[in-house]
C-alpha cells in the first residue's frame, strides 16, 4: 500500500456502502450472518472511537426475492418493486439486530435520486441524517426501490453512497465491492494487472481502466464506482474502494490491505460552501439587524429575531443573499423557510414559530452549515 493511502481513523464521518452480493447469500436465500457480524464489529470500532459512521445498503430486493421465493432472472419493474417491500421489512431489522449487538441504534432511511437533488427534500434528508448522528445512532440508507422508477433511480447504490456522502458532509465514502479496487486492466482478463493503490485525481485515463461486473446481484460496475469517486471527491471526500468479500472489511482497510484510494484536494466543508456560494442563482433577500450580523459572523445560525424583511418568491431550500442593516451582503445560504412564512416570522422568537405558522418549525431561518459568509 502507498504511504500516500490515509487510514480510516483519520476521518470524522464515514459512509460505508454494502452491495447485495455481500450481504445477501443468494443459494441460500438469507442474509450471510458472519460476514455481517465482523462487519457490524469494525463499524461498533469506529463509532466507539467517536466517528459518525452511516450505511448505505442494498438488498432489499434480493431479501424480498428469497422471502416471496422468486425464480432467479431479471424482474419487471413493479415485481422488484413489491419484491423491495417485503424485503426491506427484512433489510431494516437485520441491520437493527446487527448493531444492536454492540449497543448501537439503527435509524432507516429509504431515499431516491430526487430527494438528493431537489434542494427543499435534501434539507429534510440531510437533517434527519443529522440529528439521528447527533443522537449516535447509525443511519441505515438505501434506495427507495418501491417508488423508484428505471427514469429516476440511480441504477446502482455507489452513487447513492456518494450523494449521500456529499448530503451528509462525510469526509469519506468505503464502496464495499466484489473486487478489491482499481486495476490496469481487467484482472479478469489480464492475469498480471495490477491494482492501483492511490489515485490523486480521475483523469480520461483513469475512467477507460473501468471494467464491469460480474456479480449478479450488483447493479454497478467499475464504471459506476468511478462515478461516485467524481460525486464524492468534488464534494471534498475521499473515497476507498475495498473487497468486501473477506471478513472485517473495514480492519483490512485500515491495516493496508488491498484497495483503491481516490483522494479530494477539498474537505466537505469548504467543498460544500463553495457551492452555496457559487453554484447556486440567489432566489431572493434576507435583511437582517445589526445583532443579528454580528452574531453571523461569530459563526451563529440566523434565527427568525434578527430578520427585519424578506424579499423575492423563494422557496424552502433555495439559495439566498442575506444583507445587513446597511444594504451590504453579509452572506449566502439555504433558507430554511419560504418567503410567505419567512415574512411572517420576521422579528419573532424561536418560541413563535408555532403560533404564527399553526405548526412547529425550524427554530433557524439559515442554519449555520447552509450559511456562507462574505468579508466584513
Amino acid at each position: 500500500m502507498s504511504s500516500l493511502a490515509p487510514k480510516l481513523n483519520d476521518f470524522r464521518r464515514i459512509i460505508v456502502k454494502v452491495g447485495s452480493s455481500l450481504l445477501v447469500d443468494h443459494t441460500a436465500g438469507q442474509v450471510r450472518a458472519p460476514w455481517l457480524a465482523s462487519l457490524v464489529s469494525d463499524i461498533a470500532a469506529l463509532h466507539k472511537d467517536g466517528r459518525d459512521i452511516i450505511i448505505v445498503s442494498s438488498g432489499a430486493i434480493a431479501l424480498g426475492r428469497a422471502v416471496l421465493k422468486l425464480p432467479r432472472g431479471a424482474m419487471k419493474l413493479e415485481d422488484s418493486q413489491a419484491a423491495a417491500a417485503v424485503g426491506q421489512i427484512v433489510l431494516a431489522r437485520t441491520w437493527s439486530e446487527a448493531l444492536g449487538q454492540h449497543g448501537i441504534t439503527a435509524g432507516q432511511l429509504l431515499l431516491t435520486l430526487g430527494d438528493t437533488e431537489e434542494r427543499r427534500r435534501y434539507l429534510n434528508a440531510r437533517a434527519t441524517i443529522g440529528k439521528l448522528l447527533e443522537w449516535r445512532s447509525v443511519p441505515v440508507i438505501n434506495e427507495n426501490d418501491t417508488v423508484a422508477t428505471t427514469e429516476i433511480r440511480y441504477g446502482d447504490n455507489d452513487r447513492l453512497a456518494a450523494r449521500v456522502g456529499t448530503m451528509a458532509s462525510a469526509d469519506l465514502v468505503v464502496l464495499l465491492s466484489d473486487i478489491d479496487g482499481l486495476y490496469d486492466a481487467p484482472p479478469n482478463v489480464k492475469k498480471n494487472a495490477k491494482l492501483i493503490p492511490v489515485v490523486p485525481r480521475i483523469t480520461a485515463e483513469i475512467e477507460h481502466m473501468a471494467g464491469g461486473s460480474a456479480s449478479e446481484l450488483s447493479r454497478g460496475g467499475m464504471q459506476t464506482k468511478i462515478e461516485a469517486a467524481k460525486i464524492a471527491t468534488t464534494a471534498g471526500a475521499h473515497l476507498v474502494i475495498a473487497s468486501g468479500k473477506i471478513e472485517r472489511p473495514l480492519h483490512a482497510i485500515q491495516a493496508g490491505g488491498a484497495c483503491t484510494w481516490f483522494l479530494t484536494p477539498a474537505n466537505p466543508v469548504t467543498a460544500r460552501k463553495k457551492w452555496i456560494a457559487g453554484s447556486l442563482e440567489p432566489r431572493g433577500v434576507i435583511h437582517v439587524d445589526a445583532g443579528a450580523e454580528a452574531a453571523l459572523r461569530k459563526g451563529k445560525s440566523l434565527l427568525p429575531a434578527g430578520v427585519t424583511r424578506v424579499e423575492g418568491a423563494f422557496a424552502r431550500g433555495d439559495a439566498v443573499i442575506v444583507r445587513g442593516p446597511d444594504g451590504g451582503e453579509v452572506g449566502r445560504g439555504l433558507v430554511a423557510y419560504d418567503a410567505d412564512d419567512a415574512a411572517q416570522l420576521c422579528g419573532k422568537g424561536s418560541a413563535a414559530i408555532k403560533e404564527v405558522l399553526g405548526t412547529t418549525g425550524r427554530a433557524a431561518m439559515i442554519h449555520r452549515d447552509d450559511l456562507v459568509l462574505g468579508s466584513a
